[in-house]
């Protein structure tokens, strides 16, 4: 790594999947005052994250539908009303 082209707080840092709960250890710069351990048995600053290629659909090819308030129900309901209108 050259010198003096990272900023000061350029170290290892662990990255956990609050969905998955899977961990990355990644070289980063972000700010974080909670403290985890490592396979290694190290202590390294962590960082939570909502949702990473562990958990996102894309990468694990697994789709989630999330129907908050029965909107898919209501939708259908709309729908049918409407076709019902145009006979």
């Amino acid at each position: 790594m050259k010198k003096e082209i990272h900023p000061d707080n350029f170290r290892d840092v662990i990255f956990e999947d609050n969905a998955s709960g899977e961990q990355f250890l990644i070289s980063s710069t972000v700010e974080t005052e909670t403290k985890g351990k490592w396979k290694d048995g190290k202590e390294y600053p962590l960082y939570r994250v909502e949702i990473s290629s562990a958990s996102h659909p894309f990468y694990t090819g697994q789709s989630k539908t999330i129907d908050t308030a029965g909107r898919v129900e209501k939708f259908k309901q709309r729908m049918g009303k409407a076709k019902q209108g145009k006979k």
